[in-house]
């Protein structure tokens, strides 16, 4: 029986390993998708990527199914009930910084027709990016794509979205392949 052989930062967590096989590094068009995304990125800052993973469901019942309109209206007393659900990871700027990315995420469908037509702008050609990935340690943090992308929506004014935080959206939504170059998912 062959080996099967995947990334090594999924380790042997069945959760990591389905969200390695079947999302991480697939390209992403849909607004919602991208969306999504966004906040768990977002809500990822300082944390492990498992830590919310395992909370990925709750975050979907806290935020509306992703629905962008909806978060975009939410107001303090949704805030304050955010801040009391156990499902997701109650920090008051993460929360705040959803909601306020949520008003500049439909800005920029609006300017660009889709967020996905913005964020794929920025590669060359708007294909994925495939990089040569034979270790984890070949995996770069950021590139001056994600510092690009990063600085412009910091000028747009979205939070908890700096250039490393960036490049894992842009991983997560396939925009670029850092599999390893045996990985079954490559």
């Amino acid at each position: 029986m062959k080996e099967i052989i995947r990334c090594g930062w999924c380790g042997t967590d069945p959760l990591y390993q389905k969200y390695h096989d079947e999302e991480w590094g697939k390209p992403v068009y849909d607004d919602r998708v991208l969306f999504e995304f966004l906040i768990l990125e977002g809500a990822q800052a300082g944390l492990s990527w498992i830590t919310i993973l395992r909370r990925r469901e709750g975050y979907r019942k806290a935020f509306a199914g992703f629905d962008v309109v909806k978060v975009a209206a939410f107001n303090e007393t949704d805030v304050e009930r955010l801040m009391q659900d156990e499902g997701i990871i109650r920090n008051r700027l993460k929360v705040n910084a959803a909601i306020t990315n949520a008003r500049l995420f439909m800005e920029i469908q609006k300017e660009f027709g889709s967020f996905s037509d913005y964020i794929w702008g920025f590669l060359p050609n708007r294909k994925p990016i495939l990089n040569d990935v034979k270790s984890l340690s070949d995996v770069p943090a950021r590139t001056e794509i994600s510092d690009a992308i990063s600085k412009d929506m910091k000028k747009r004014g979205f939070k908890f979205f700096g250039t490393t935080i960036c490049y894992a959206h842009m991983q997560a939504t396939g925009m670029v392949n850092d599999h390893i170059a045996d990985c079954i998912s490559r």
